[in-house]
């Protein structure tokens, strides 16, 4: 239904905890990381809720982010509007987008309009706002609402035409109609056509409203299979269902830490531990994805950081994976290949834990292997469509292959091999 703006196959989003990035927690203080992000081959920023808090029934001393209490407004412990502008401006001026978290679900209890539209929101037969689940900091917004939708909407649009973002991140995609998000997306490119549209689902009907989805069944799948010591076939089979269930022209968001991630379940030391940078290039290089590094990854972080309060990144000013994450973006990036949705993409035969696979066109061709094992692997990776001469992407080296190639690979390591 929507296009999907040409630059987005071959991105990268980088997901910005402003409260937790750095001592002061403002946009200024990110705002002097944005020439370090954009020369690690950032391309897309997304901000976490940038609005005020809610006060009533707040979790914790600060809250969550995700309880709003006014749509048009900016939380003042990051700063005020005019910083978020000069934010945006400095992020264009660097060529990278902006899009900030969206929650259309629910509010903040003493969000505004709970007292300028009560009806907005659901109600108990006594008459009380309800909570969703036990989510008890946030009340149930009433989507049965047009009056309501129509608000939301002219919030969206706010936004975009007195800040200029470039796109949202829809929290809980589907809890809210995926009626609303069609005619949303349909109003707000009316203001500007290349808006990114991230969906926090994987629901396959709201790809007609939105270029991107989450990919938490690979995730978790990703997880279980390294620390379990499953079979290859549950990496596998989570890849094939992506490709199976969603449309071709489906982006996917594939991650190894979020927000929530690191925050209830652990950083990806704790899911991945020293599989954790192999399982990174799979989610830069795997069908039709878009990677999301988190705050922090770079670092790397091997902190949970606290979500109701504050809970800085520590770092003493070097970043030991920016290389290696700008690697990966800037060969996404540049290389034709993931410019194109219709590649041809399989898995190779190889030894259990080392996963390998293919993706390639007409012109080009990637060849990707994993050593998920405990032990060091040399061997040959076959397949009739190695042939030619190849790039390794993190050694440079230049290899020919004939319908194989010879490789050494230690535990945890990873491959990219390209043909030039």
């Amino acid at each position: 239904m929507f296009k999907s703006a040409t630059f987005l196959p071959s991105s990268n989003i980088y997901e910005v905890n402003v409260r937790q990035y750095t001592e002061e927690g403002t946009f200024r203080a990110f705002m002097q990381h944005i020439p370090r992000l954009h020369k690690m081959g950032v391309e897309v920023l997304w901000l976490m809720p940038i609005h005020p808090i809610g006060k009533i029934n707040r979790k914790g001393l600060l809250g969550s982010y995700y309880s709003i209490s006014d749509f048009e407004d900016i939380n003042a412990e990051f700063g005020t509007k005019k910083d978020f502008k000069e934010l945006i401006v400095a992020a264009h001026d660097a060529g990278m987008k902006v899009i900030i978290d969206w929650v259309a679900n629910h509010a903040a209890w003493d969000n505004v309009w709970t007292i300028l539209h009560p009806d907005f929101f659901c109600k108990n037969e006594s008459g009380d706002f309800i909570s969703p689940y036990d989510w008890t900091d946030v009340i149930q917004i009433d989507h049965n609402s047009k009056a309501q939708q129509q608000h939301m909407m002219d919030a969206m649009a706010y936004w975009i035409k007195e800040f200029d973002i470039d796109g949202f991140r829809a929290d809980l995609a589907h809890l809210t109609p995926l009626l609303f998000w069609i005619e949303a997306r349909t109003k707000m490119q009316q203001l500007k056509p290349d808006l990114i549209w991230l969906a926090e689902t994987e629901e396959v009907s709201y790809h007609q409203a939105f270029d991107i989805s989450f990919t938490w069944n690979w995730m978790h799948a990703s997880e279980n299979y390294v620390r379990q010591h499953l079979v290859d076939e549950v990496f596998k089979d989570a890849v094939k269902k992506n490709e199976i269930d969603f449309p071709s022209e489906a982006l996917r968001l594939y991650f190894t830490s979020n927000h929530d991630e690191n925050s209830w379940n652990g950083t990806e030391y704790d899911k991945y531990g020293k599989f954790a940078k192999a399982m990174a290039v799979s989610c830069a290089t795997l069908p039709s994805s878009v990677p999301l590094l988190y705050s922090g990854q770079e670092i790397p972080n091997e902190k949970r950081l606290a979500f109701f309060e504050k809970d800085t990144l520590q770092t003493n000013g070097i970043y030991e994976l920016e290389n290696f994450y700008a690697t990966l973006f800037l060969f996404r990036k540049k290389y034709p290949l993931f410019k194109n949705l219709k590649n041809d993409f399989h898995f190779l035969r190889s030894p259990e834990r080392i996963i390998s696979y293919i993706t390639k066109n007409s012109e080009y061709a990637m060849l990707v292997l994993l050593n998920f094992s405990d032990h060091n692997f040399s061997g040959e990776i076959s397949s009739e469509n190695l042939s030619g001469k190849y790039n390794n992407l993190f050694s440079h080296e230049e290899i020919y292959a004939e319908g194989s190639v010879s490789v050494n690979l230690p535990s945890g390591g990873y491959i990219i091999l390209y043909k030039a």
